[in-house]
């Protein structure tokens, strides 16, 4: 085993230096060109797009589909009805666990399995409130497409085929009217923010790999074509504009009607959006050559400007670490603008519903894993909201432990309470990801786990959707450190990053960089914990004396149906340790070895074999404690049985 453990490490060091391969992926191309005009009176724009697209696949195109995000907003549209069904199930919170049921099942103490933020608000929409786009005519070398809607997908039969390696221009015409703000983009948010717009345009679905992603907007994520913008927005000279891209025309005055124009460019992105108000307050700060920060809110008193002023001062801060350890951010600028219903990413910004900063780091998180990586958040949620949640924790943590203390911005009461969140995160294990192991523990033993495979709109609840997506997630990359060491792992995220940017990976493409980074075997990991719900629990068994009494013989236990590599810690009453690392034989190898602690690798545990034996290099009556997992990074469901304290 100990030449296994060597093979491993010389490895790592072989494919370290992974970051300088790039994947080979084709990907499709579109330029837009887009003119909107928005009246303020009526909460009507209209507007045109060119669009040049370029067929990259091998397949010859004979229809293309384009993505009408606000016909949800509509009474008994899809996601109308989808959030008042999953209402219908109640979630019963107690004492840190849940149980689900009908609305008929459960009594006063349940809760309602909404998308808190939908509800069944769109039922009650008025004609005036509603969304909806719609799209008069798209031209291709001046011929009419035949036009097929399916609520928010438009189908479009083409006069003529698009074949592979070739572009065409399209030429339409819009009218949308903004809903009233419900879900992500909307006018007249909680804060007051005039126009949230996301989501706004005719956009075209992503033709990948697996062929069209034709999605209807039902509830969830996002996916798009990467490419080049060009928006001119016309409005109200009232009204400052906050947008994706780099201003064109800073100096631009209004015409004879009043209305100013907002020329927009923004390039190698998937989405495009922009926000307007007429009480904006606008910061900005050029942190590096080529790379400004913008932020922009409704100025309310004194303690909010401060707040939003240290969001700016806390990006330029958090910037250097964010780039080390999930890449360099390649844009000119990036936006943190108030707005929507509590933080949704964009290209080169994000609408947030206030300051804080777990939510800033967050959403601007997503510029890597949703923006940068691309991978499609319908068929890999977790990949996104996963990842980010775990960079979120991670920078946050690293934040509040150097600069959060120190910002000019903060006063002494919120000082006080960062310093006691500082202190009680310093004695919770794992350190930086807490939050996210206790809500993937939550949702494993709460019954309605569903596989982390699931399509994002087809889980059975709500809450099955953001705990798989997020918490758990998150615990993959914690988990993925426990397996091949916190240093490999940091490395197969830069890896990563620097293998599949602008390509759409998948899980399995993660994992592939994961293996030729650690040089161990993955693949089980992913079917057991992206395409299962089995769960890990191990437990210490018997503790027997050796047939001359020299050495303590330990069983662990296999309880859950999840195979692992264990670590046991042995502590002796003489103030010694010794870290016994037992490798699962999936895995064909070992991580190198972390910390001090002196380690002891056995032979491998046999996946298939529900017990495990080993022998310590000293007595039973020397022995003060033994620990399964120490570091608490494998997310056992069952704690209880792991530690055992030898009595004197």
């Amino acid at each position: 085993m100990i030449k296994k453990s060597i093979l491993s490490v010389l490895a790592f060091i072989c494919f370290a230096n992974l970051s300088n391969a790039q994947a080979d992926r084709w990907q499709q191309r579109i330029d837009y060109k887009i003119k909107a005009a928005l009246d303020v009176t009526t909460n009507i724009v209209k507007g045109t797009e060119e669009l040049i697209y370029t067929n990259n696949s091998p397949d010859t195109l004979r229809k293309v589909y384009f993505h009408m995000y606000w016909n949800a907003f509509q009474p008994n549209s899809s996601m109308d009805i989808r959030s008042r069904e999953l209402g219908k199930n109640l979630l019963n919170f107690k004492r840190g666990s849940i149980t689900a049921s009908n609305a008929t099942m459960l009594g006063q103490e349940a809760s309602q399995d909404w998308d808190r933020r939908v509800r069944d608000r769109i039922q009650k929409l008025a004609p005036t409130e509603i969304g909806y786009q719609r799209i008069s005519q798209i031209l291709i070398n001046g011929k009419a497409q035949k036009l097929i809607e399916h609520e928010t997908i438009l189908e479009v039969q083409l006069t003529q085929a698009i074949a592979p390696k070739t572009s065409i221009k399209m030429n339409l015409q819009f009218e949308a009217q903004v809903p009233v703000q419900i879900r992500r983009s909307g006018r007249d948010n909680a804060e007051g923010v005039r126009y949230s717009m996301s989501q706004w345009y005719p956009k075209m679905v992503e033709y990948d790999y697996q062929g069209w992603n034709a999605n209807a907007y039902i509830a969830r994520e996002f996916y798009g074509v990467w490419g080049n913008y060009d928006v001119t927005l016309s409005l109200d000279k009232s009204y400052m504009v906050a947008a994706t891209g780099v201003l064109q025309n800073p100096n631009a005055v209004a015409d004879k009607f009043g209305n100013l124009s907002w020329n927009f460019k923004g390039n190698n992105i998937h989405d495009f959006m922009w926000a307007a108000d007429n009480h904006y307050k606008h910061l900005s700060k050029e942190v590096r050559k080529g790379l400004t920060f913008h932020v922009y809110f409704k100025e309310k008193n004194a303690s909010s400007d401060s707040a939003w002023a240290n969001v700016l001062w806390a990006a330029e801060k958090a910037l250097p670490y964010m780039e080390k350890k999930f890449g360099a951010y390649p844009y000119p600028v990036y936006s943190f603008v108030q707005g929507g219903d509590g933080g949704m990413e964009y290209g080169m910004g994000t609408l947030l519903k206030g300051p804080g900063l777990g939510t800033v780091f967050h959403e601007w998180m997503h510029s890597w894993y949703q923006h940068i990586l691309g991978t499609n958040e319908s068929l890999f949620p977790w990949m996104d909201e996963g990842f980010t949640s775990y960079a979120e924790d991670d920078i946050s943590y690293w934040y509040n432990n150097n600069y959060a203390l120190v910002s000019p911005y903060i006063n002494e009461k919120e000082k006080a309470r960062l310093k006691a969140e500082i202190e009680t995160a310093k004695t919770q294990l794992p350190a930086i990801q807490f939050g996210n192991y206790a809500g993937y523990l939550t949702l494993a033993k709460s019954g309605i786990e569903e596989p982390m495979s699931t399509h994002s709109d087809h889980y059975n609840y709500n809450y099955s959707y953001s705990s798989a997506a997020y918490s758990k997630g998150a615990t993959f990359l914690g988990l993925l450190g426990y397996l091949v060491s916190d240093s490999v792992r940091d490395i197969v995220l830069t890896n990563y990053y620097n293998t599949w940017k602008f390509k759409h990976p998948n899980a399995n493409d993660f994992t592939r960089v994961a293996e030729k980074t650690s040089g161990l075997q993955l693949q089980w990991l992913k079917e057991y914990w992206v395409n299962s719900t089995k769960t890990i629990d191990y437990g210490l068994n018997n503790i027997e004396v050796s047939a001359n009494n020299a050495n303590a013989i330990i069983s662990i236990q296999r309880n859950g149906k999840f195979p692992m590599p264990i670590e046991v810690l042995i502590t002796y009453k003489d103030g010694t340790s010794e870290l016994h690392y037992i490798p699962l034989d999936l895995m064909l190898g070992t991580k190198p070895a972390e910390g001090s602690v002196n380690r002891i690798v056995h032979t491998e545990w046999q996946w298939v074999a529900p017990s495990y034996t080993f022998e310590t290099s000293k007595p039973l009556s020397a022995l003060k404690s033994i620990e399964i997992d120490p570091s608490q990074r494998m997310p056992d469901i069952n704690r209880s049985n792991n530690k055992l304290e030898i009595p004197n």
